[in-house]
C-alpha cells in the first residue's frame, strides 16, 4: 500500500451548509402551506340530458334489441361478403389458369414448330452432306489416313454435322430451362397473391368483430350504469337489474 494523505473536514463550513439547507427546506414548506389550493365549490347542476330515466331505459332496451338484430344482420352480411369474395377469387383464379394454359399451349406449339424446323433443317443439311460424301471417291483406310483434299472435305462434313447436332441440343435445353423458370416464377406469384388475399380477408373480419365487441361492451356498461342509478333512487323497491318491472 502506497502512502496517502488524510484531510480532515472543515466543521465550521459543514455547519454553515447544513444551516443553509435547513433554511431552504423550511422556506419550501412555508411556501407550500401558503399556496395550498382551497376547497372546490361548484354550483349544483342537473345532469343526464333532457330525457327522463324511464325514457333513457326504454331507449337503452331498444338499442340493445336493435344491436342484437344488427349483429345478426352484420354477421350474415360478412358471411355473404366472404362467399362473394371467395367466388370472385375462384373466378379470377380460373380465368388466370385458363390464360396460363393458353400461354403454355402457345409456347408448346412454338417449340414444336421450332423443333420441326430444326429437324427439317437438320435433314436437309444431312442430305446435302451425304450428296457431297457420295461425290467423293471411295478409298481404303490407308488412303483416308492420308491428309489429302478428299479426307479434308469428309472430316469437315463430319465436323459440321456434329456441330449442328450439338447446336440443336443446346437450343432445346435452353428452351426447356426457360419454360421451367417461367413456371416457377408464375407459381411463386400465384402463391404470394393468394396469401395477400387471405391476410386481407382475415384482417377485415378481425376489425369488424372487434368493433362489434366494443359496441356490445359499451351497451352493457350503459345498462349497468342505469341499473345502479335506478337502485340508488329507489332503495325500497323490489326492482332487479336486467328485468323490466
Amino acid at each position: 500500500v502506497g502512502p496517502y494523505v488524510l484531510i480532515t473536514p472543515n466543521q465550521t463550513r459543514r455547519n454553515q451548509l447544513q444551516q443553509v439547507a435547513q433554511k431552504e427546506l423550511n422556506d419550501l414548506e412555508r411556501w407550500k402551506e401558503e399556496h395550498r389550493p382551497g376547497p372546490i365549490k361548484l354550483v349544483p347542476q342537473r345532469l343526464g340530458g333532457k330525457e327522463s330515466e324511464a325514457q333513457a331505459r326504454q331507449k337503452q332496451q331498444m338499442m340493445l334489441m336493435q344491436s342484437k338484430y344488427q349483429q345478426k344482420k352484420s354477421i350474415i352480411a360478412c358471411c355473404t361478403c366472404g362467399k362473394n369474395t371467395r367466388k370472385s377469387c375462384l373466378v379470377e383464379k380460373a380465368s388466370k389458369s385458363r390464360k396460363e394454359r393458353l400461354e403454355v399451349r402457345k409456347r408448346h406449339q412454338e417449340m414444336q414448330r421450332r423443333e420441326t424446323f430444326l429437324e427439317d433443317q437438320y435433314y436437309k443439311t444431312n442430305e446435302l452432306l451425304n450428296r457431297l460424301d457420295l461425290g467423293l471417291p471411295k478409298s481404303d483406310s490407308c488412303q483416308i489416313a492420308n491428309h489429302g483434299p478428299e479426307s479434308t472435305a469428309w472430316s469437315r462434313s463430319r465436323t459440321y454435322k456434329q456441330a449442328l447436332r450439338e447446336d440443336e441440343n443446346r437450343r432445346l435445353e435452353e428452351m426447356k430451362q426457360e419454360q421451367r423458370r417461367k413456371a416457377k416464377l408464375m407459381e411463386c406469384k400465384q402463391k404470394q397473391e393468394e396469401e395477400a388475399r387471405t391476410r386481407a380477408h382475415q384482417n377485415e373480419q378481425r376489425s369488424y368483430l372487434q368493433s362489434l365487441f366494443i359496441f356490445c361492451c359499451i351497451l352493457r356498461v350503459n345498462n349497468a350504469f342505469l341499473d345502479r342509478l335506478q337502485n340508488n333512487m329507489q332503495p325500497n323497491s323490489t326492482y332487479q337489474p336486467g328485468y323490466p318491472g
